[in-house]
């Protein structure tokens, strides 16, 4: 009987053993599990909270002042893309202090500060702050101009028309993400020289360009002749006054419906934004 019950306290504490080596495992894969859920997700998580104690604290917002802290580290061009892209993200991130990071490094020798400033100026900066995101048009890195193409769909400003519809042409912008964003871009400016250049955009071999392309001269016009462009080409040839059926442009934003762990109370929504029409744009404008 002792035997037995050594035996018993044995099995016992083995038992305890296996269930706490269990419960670890456990919420080891619990933990990679959200952890690949957040990423894949897109969730707005940007760090990892060293010593955190339970999956609450694992992930966390930095704050504004480690932000801004990387967004200007001279050493670590890393830092200073992080940084500035979570000010450029930060719905609060319009004040002074803030646009001079964007202004500041925008030229930065770095491509991925300097699409990142850009992100900034599109979502915090005003209309007179447009042509430094203009000049980017021609950066040498495809990224960089498409955060720029990009960009100015939200900064109204009389200099980008020229720099959108060179960007919107191949023979001077080879890279098709370019063009679309600058096809998207032109739907806010209501100019005979715009609507030929998208008329003429229809040729391009790139899909998505010509959809870019269509919806800007739908926005622009109030017709809607699909991809022809004879038909559109007809159209404008004979119609005195193009722009009297105008809409008013709204600029592209993301949005997505929830995926299913975006219900858990501890993830993140999608990181949905708001459309609105682009800062500078006059009502007389519209």
């Amino acid at each position: 009987m002792q035997e037995a019950a050594h035996v018993t306290v044995g099995m016992g504490n083995q038992t305890r053993g296996d269930s706490s080596i269990a419960s670890r495992i456990a919420r080891g894969l619990v933990l990679t599990f959200l952890t690949g859920v957040l990423v894949q997700g897109g969730c707005a998580v940007t760090s990892m909270k060293p010593g955190a104690r339970s999956i609450f604290e694992v992930f966390e917002q930095t704050d504004p002042a480690q932000a801004a802290v990387w967004s200007i580290d001279p050493y670590d061009p890393d830092h200073r893309y992080r940084g500035t892209l979570l000010l450029a993200n930060a719905p609060w991130a319009n004040s002074p202090v803030y646009i001079k990071v964007f202004t500041d490094n925008v030229v930065d020798e770095d491509p991925g500060v300097r699409g990142a400033a850009i992100r900034g100026l599109a979502n915090h900066g005003s209309p007179d702050l447009a042509p430094l995101v203009i000049a980017r048009l021609n950066d040498s890195d495809t990224g960089v101009r498409i955060e720029a193409a990009r960009a100015l769909q939200r900064l109204h400003h009389l200099d980008a028309v020229q720099a959108l519809t060179n960007a919107l042409d191949p023979e001077t912008e080879t890279e098709t993400a370019v063009r679309a964003e600058a096809a998207e871009a032109l739907g806010q400016y209501a100019q005979p020289g715009v609507v030929d250049a998208l008329i003429k955009a229809l040729d391009d071999q790139n899909l998505a360009i010509n959809h870019a392309t269509v919806n800007s001269l739908r926005t622009l016009t109030g017709q809607d002749f699909g991809y022809d462009r004879a038909e559109w080409a007809a159209w404008n040839k004979s119609e005195p006054r193009t722009f009297a059926a105008r809409s008013v442009y709204m600029y592209p934003v993301f949005n997505r419906d929830k995926d299913w762990y975006e219900y858990l109370p501890f993830v993140s929504p999608p990181p949905n934004e708001a459309t609105s029409t682009p800062a500078g744009l006059q009502p007389t404008e519209q």
